[in-house]
């Protein structure tokens, strides 16, 4: 991939020929331009990639940015050095925020090099255009470049930064594209080297010879028996495991139905919420969430209610300014700052499943105290809505599981924040990406003693998870062996995930689990498990 925009040379002053106001118009329209080229973009995007897009095209006319820039105009700075030094000043103020703040900062130094190259006239870097299928390789994608990686061009990504719930990795995740990131020094091969990437075992190999060849043609013929989910999730022995999908709408809903999903276990409802100055009324709620209830007759919907907050910032919610975004007000806590939007999402939610075929769960963000889960049941219980849940991320939801679930009707594990918690790591940082694993055998115990807590004193409540763990076929086993009753993830994981869990039995898979629950690491419990499952040689995973 080409190398980044060089950086205007300190201290570059405007050309003779060019005054402060004409540099500031110049400025302006070349922000301007970089935004239609994003929106464009995204108006030819869906999902995760569509939202990526629309956020990065807002970043390049910020008024922040843009002010900021136009002062150092004024100074006689030229208008390519303003916009870098205004771009570097926003970008670490958003990195002293933290959390979801700090990494906006990656879409400000997006923008800032496409206005660069705008004004310079020269293309801005991005994917490499190429008539034959290639491995992408670079120091880290843009947010922009991301959302639109082709599969049908990429056979695979590899980052030298980046972490493992990085916008990169999340969206190769989601296009299914064997992905590494945090490899430092990748970004040094030359262009043409032929390169061998094992996305499973998390390497790259240079020279490949005979047995890296055959292994690529193994996966091509275990990738089209994937390619199909036959919808019914159970191991070798009949024990059923629903597989549901995560869903941002009507759109992922209606594909992940097509995909075989036996239902949804998490429909993200940021997106009716995201990229607007207001709250949406009740009215646009209830459209927005009947499309993805549609969808699915019968089946189990599981509906998260608004998480804004640390990395989903909205302006009539949240408050930006707070100095640890991830350990402040997000989630349910929205509703001590703001009350009235968690009420009013309710009363949509239930007057969308009224007359809907679809069962409707819903279930609350950021719960810590039994006391919280009372208060969400009580709230659902006035807007009519029947099945009210949690999510448990935060490590003390986990521990008082039994006594939260004396409250609702069901937990739902979000593993990437339960595992950032745990772990007290930041889950956007390549340099933490070892300990901000869902493999930590200190982040399964949790889950274990979620689950414990799901059937003391008679509970018998479900306990599912929907996070990015439920999508990895390996990890899938050890949490069905730990008791977790339902997975929910993308819709093209559902078929690998549904292939390994019919090769083991129940038995075989609590074995796993606890085999991985007492490694000593992480890199240990994943060797463990992956060596009691023969299938995935077979399969190419």
């Amino acid at each position: 991939m080409p190398k980044p925009v060089s950086e205007p040379p300190a201290g570059e002053r405007l050309s003779p020929s060019l005054s402060a106001d004409a540099a500031t118009a110049l400025l302006r329209s070349s922000a301007k331009a970089v935004q239609v080229e994003l929106q464009n973009r995204a108006a030819g995007a869906t999902g995760a990639s569509k939202a990526v897009l629309e956020a990065t095209a807002l970043m390049a006319t910020d008024p922040m940015l843009i002010k900021a820039a136009i002062k150092h105009i004024n100074t006689g700075t030229s208008a390519e050095r303003a916009i870098w030094e205004s771009g570097a000043s926003v970008a670490e103020m958003l990195i002293n925020l933290g959390g979801y703040m700090a990494d906006r900062a990656t879409d400000v130094f997006d923008v800032r090099a496409r206005i660069v190259a705008e004004l310079r006239g020269v293309p801005a870097p991005g994917i490499p255009l190429s008539d034959e299928p290639f491995i992408l390789v670079a120091e880290d994608l843009a947010p922009a470049d991301t959302a639109t990686l082709d599969p049908e061009k990429i056979l695979a990504l590899v980052t030298s930064g980046g972490g493992p719930q990085s916008h990169t990795a999340i969206i190769a995740r989601a296009l299914g594209l064997p992905a590494i990131v945090a490899a430092p020094g990748v970004d040094a091969l030359e262009d043409g080297t032929e390169v061998f990437v094992d996305g499973g075992a998390g390497t790259l190999s240079l020279e490949p010879g005979a047995e890296e060849i055959a292994a690529v043609e193994a996966w091509k013929t275990a990738a089209a028996i994937l390619a199909v989910f036959d919808g019914n999730g159970r191991t070798a022995d009949g024990h059923l495991v629903p597989l549901l999908a995560n869903v941002g709408g009507a759109k992922d809903a209606v594909k992940a139905a097509e995909a075989g999903a036996q239902g949804v276990g998490l429909l993200r409802t940021e997106f009716c919420f995201l990229e607007r100055e207001t709250e949406p009324t009740i009215e646009e709620q209830v459209v927005a969430y009947r499309g993805v209830f549609d969808a699915f007759p019968g089946q189990k919907v599981v509906v998260r209610t608004l998480d804004a907050g640390a990395d989903k910032p909205l302006p009539f919610l949240t408050d930006t300014s707070e100095p640890n975004p991830s350990l402040g007000v997000r989630g349910y806590r929205t509703d001590l700052t703001t009350p009235g939007v968690l009420a009013r999402q309710l009363t949509a939610i239930a007057q969308a499943a009224e007359g809907s075929a679809a069962l409707v769960w819903v279930m609350a963000p950021m719960i810590a105290t039994p006391e919280e889960a009372a208060e969400f049941a009580a709230m659902c219980a006035t807007a009519g809505l029947k099945i009210p849940g949690v999510m448990v991320e935060v490590p003390s939801a986990a521990l008082l599981a039994d006594r939260i679930l004396g409250e609702v009707d069901f937990v739902s594990l979000g593993t990437n924040d339960l595992t950032q918690y745990t772990m007290a790591a930041d889950r956007q940082l390549g340099t933490l990406a070892a300990l901000n694993s869902p493999w930590q055998p200190a982040v399964l115990k949790l889950i274990g003693l979620t689950v414990e807590g799901s059937i003391a004193e008679g509970n018998n409540k479900p306990v599912g998870v929907c996070g990015e763990a439920a999508a990895d076929p390996v990890l899938a086993v050890v949490l069905v062996g730990l008791g977790v009753a339902t997975l929910s993830m993308t819709s093209r994981s559902l078929s690998a995930v549904g292939a390994v869990l019919k090769s083991v039995t129940l038995d075989d898979a609590r074995k796993l689990a606890a085999l991985a629950v007492s490694a000593p690491n992480p890199t240990e419990a994943r060797k463990r498990v992956r060596a009691g499952l023969p299938i995935l040689e077979e399969l190419g995973l």
